[in-house]
């Protein structure tokens, strides 16, 4: 489980690397130009994507011991600020490129220390009315992949919709694991 939990963090970083490097040749005014989605603008749903980052690592701090090397491989993200909303100004851009560096390199860390113990831990959740009441750790984990794709893809629908070339469906052998 756990190659497969570190191959899927590393293509994550890969591909908002390859996404914000992208987003980054465009400018202000149409990053933050409202594209009729949910989250309004491509600064939007960049910010909405790196701030899922940040919330689920909230979470698994509450179920990680302080002194643990998993909690500490999470330390970065709890001392800087992910910009959010559908407007951003130049530095918050910038900011929020960092924001996402640091955040997919502390998931990789995370990943590459924990523990299988840390990896099941109960989460406790407040969603869905309190049941299930928790979950293990490595479900929330995935669910952090999964909401990264999730907003990639409607960033990649915005980006076709402005004539832009990319290809952020492509699939990145180089993380599978190796026997």
């Amino acid at each position: 489980m756990k190659d497969v939990l570190l191959m899927y963090a590393r293509d994550n970083q890969r591909a908002n690397a390859a996404v914000f490097a992208l987003l980054n040749g465009l400018s202000i005014q149409d990053l933050n130009e409202d594209r009729g989605s949910y989250y309004k603008s491509l600064s939007g749903m960049a910010s909405h994507t790196a701030g899922g980052a940040f919330y689920f690592h909230g979470m698994f701090r509450q179920a990680l011991k302080p002194t643990s090397t998993a909690y500490e491989a999470l330390k970065p993200t709890e001392e800087i600020t992910c910009p959010e909303g559908p407007e951003l100004t130049e530095e918050q851009w910038a900011d929020l490129k960092v924001a996402v560096a640091v955040a997919d390199q502390a998931t990789v860390d995370f990943v590459r220390v924990a523990s299988a113990a840390e990896l099941s831990a109960p989460v406790k959740l407040d969603w869905y009315g309190g049941k299930p009441e928790a979950v293990p750790l490595c479900f929330l984990l995935h669910q952090t992949y999964v909401h990264g794709i999730h907003h990639r893809g409607q960033i990649s629908q915005v980006l076709d919709s402005m004539g832009i070339e990319h290809d952020f469906s492509g699939i990145a052998v180089e993380f599978l694991p190796t026997a």
